[in-house]
């Protein structure tokens, strides 16, 4: 009797030893319990890869926006930046996010470009962030990024698209502990721009 209470625990123990182990060779999904983050770059110009001077007007405010970020309760602390790989055609996601990243002493990491939008979130995913990233994103390959994310374009966005036209919103996603969508919601930005400038 006493043999197969000694066989059974030490049966136990490899199991606990084997659960552990599988365990430990599970990688971390860093967008675990994520508060995202996600505009489109501000208003760009008719010619050129800039911003206007309503954009870099907005790329200001949004020093004071997001920090914190206040149109969500609680307020999010943004703690790291991603924005869409520069071109050359457009430098605007990166413009957009200089003034903030300056402001509150954090890079940008503009090393995906918006056409890869699996390779963002694949990022997020495998490399530590903190908890609330701000990610600017050229508005053709939101749809593609907000799927990536497992978020559904056609209900946060018109006919599931961002309107060229648009620069005023931001898509809260939400993450759960598991690293996958709990919800997803579409903010209309509080920010007064001046709609003479050009």
């Amino acid at each position: 009797m006493r043999s197969l209470v000694l066989a059974l625990l030490a049966i136990s123990a490899l199991g606990l030893v084997s659960f552990q182990a599988a365990s430990a060779r599970q990688p971390q999904d860093h967008l675990a319990s994520n508060m995202v983050l996600i505009i489109r770059h501000s208003e760009k110009p008719e010619t050129g890869n800039g911003l206007t001077a309503q954009g870099e007007e907005r790329a200001h405010l949004y020093v004071k926006y997001f920090q914190p970020f206040q149109d969500q309760l609680p307020p999010i602390e943004i703690d790291s930046l991603y924005a869409g790989a520069d071109s050359k055609s457009s430098i605007r996601p990166t413009l957009t996010l200089e003034p903030l990243s300056k402001a509150i002493s954090l890079p940008i990491n503009s090393s995906i470009s918006s056409k890869d939008s699996t390779a963002l979130v694949a990022e997020l995913r495998s490399h530590p962030h903190g908890h609330s990233p701000l990610i600017a994103w050229r508005h053709g390959e939101m749809p593609a990024l907000l799927t990536a994310f497992g978020a559904s374009p056609d209900k946060l966005l018109p006919n599931g698209r961002w309107p060229d036209d648009v620069y005023d919103w931001v898509v809260v996603l939400t993450m759960g502990p598991d690293g996958q969508l709990v919800s997803q919601k579409l903010i209309h930005e509080q920010l007064t721009v001046n709609p003479a400038a050009k």
